[in-house]
């Protein structure tokens, strides 16, 4: 992973206090990217905009934005009026209270960025980091970015300053609303043999450098494969053992039959290949059709 770059600034405010600051992406997606492409030529295929009343193409220029309140019924927004409507926007992070840590949900978090001060800042950024840390609160505000305004977390993490993006309440389903199946009975030993499972795959903390996207892994060095012009082939996994019976199922994870596979490890898995493709097969200039 990359070096953090700043992607905004900003100034927190609390109280009469104000530190400018900078914000970072704290993480991002790593997973292959693929382009859609005619499968007849291999070329990069393009998107355009179409009219389905008019019949006709549709230049960027000529759209305008609009809101369904009804089934195919719109309101209609120019980007003037919706640039009149972002009055309070801002590049201030106003910090509205602090809070303790444990009374903040984890489904509340979207995103989280990385905060570093910026010129002037630094000694009122390490105050507001090590008073959070002392106190064991953690700040709830308003900031400004893409077109909305998001609520925030602001923490103390590693000497400095960490903003998580949260979901606004109404933006969280209610959890009600999903069926959890009616109350169970439990044989005698299942509770027992589920908390000592829990305990034999217990860790003394979180390391999420044990574990790898292995699927992305094997996309990746799929992908290399291709590129070096050779053709891959991807054996077929045998289909795990069912236990149906949940006692069963516990005493097996507990023998260590079925229990949770390893972290996996720091290199991607091997892909099965073959030889090099012949010269002619690999510029596409065989002619029989594939």
């Amino acid at each position: 992973m990359g070096t953090p770059r700043a992607i905004a600034s900003a100034t927190i405010s609390f109280g009469l206090v104000s530190i400018p600051i900078k914000v970072y992406t704290a993480a991002s997606s790593e997973s292959a990217r693929f382009n859609m492409l005619h499968e007849k030529c291999g070329n990069r295929v393009k998107q355009k905009l179409f009219c389905p009343t008019c019949k006709e193409d549709v230049e960027r220029k000529g759209t305008m934005k609009g809101y369904e309140f009804a089934k195919n019924q719109y309101v209609q927004f120019s980007e003037k009026e919706l640039k009149a409507l972002d009055t309070d926007r801002t590049s201030t992070l106003d910090i509205l209270e602090f809070v303790p840590l444990s009374s903040v949900d984890l489904i509340q978090v979207e995103k989280s960025y990385y905060l570093g001060p910026d010129k002037g800042g630094q000694k009122a950024y390490k105050l507001l980091s090590g008073s959070m840390d002392r106190t064991e609160k953690v700040a709830v505000g308003r900031y400004w970015t893409r077109g909305k305004e998001q609520l925030v977390l602001v923490r103390p993490y590693k000497e400095g300053l960490l903003m998580h993006q949260l979901y606004y309440a109404d933006e969280v389903r209610d959890f009600g609303s999903v069926d959890v199946g009616d109350k169970v009975d439990f044989r005698p030993g299942e509770p027992d043999l589920a908390d000592q499972l829990i305990e034999q795959l217990t860790s003394d903390s979180f390391r999420a450098d044990k574990y790898r996207d292995e699927y992305r892994d094997r996309v990746m060095a799929a992908i290399d494969e291709k590129v070096a012009g050779r053709e891959i082939t991807v054996a077929e996994e045998a289909p795990a053992a069912q236990i149906i019976d949940l006692f069963d199922a516990l005493k097996a994870s507990l023998a260590g039959d079925g229990a949770a596979p390893a972290p996996a490890s720091s290199g991607p898995k091997p892909v099965k290949k073959t030889e090099p493709a012949s010269e002619a097969e690999a510029t596409g200039t065989d002619d029989k059709k594939g």
